[in-house]
């Protein structure tokens, strides 16, 4: 199973269609919430979000993507939860 690269802060960049926090599109996170989505699918995905987020923002995504996948949750609602 491939962990959705969603790392809690959700807005939408009105210029690229890109969301700030993973990255992907609209369109791409509701393929992400479909059953029928293939692990292959998904991987194209993850690295085609690496290729769009540069500086910051993909230490950022990388950071709390990799936190997320080996404790479960993301660094931000990690930090809500303080």
């Amino acid at each position: 199973m491939i962990i959705s690269p969603c790392i809690s802060i959700c807005k939408t960049d009105p210029l690229t269609g890109f969301c700030y926090g993973c990255g992907r599109t609209n369109q791409e996170k509701k393929i992400w919430k479909d059953e029928t989505t293939n692990d292959e699918w998904k991987m194209e995905n993850i690295n085609n979000i690496r290729k769009r987020l540069k500086g910051w923002q993909l230490e950022s995504f990388e950071e709390s993507y990799k936190y997320k996948i080996k404790n479960g949750i993301s660094l931000f609602k990690k930090n809500q939860l303080k």
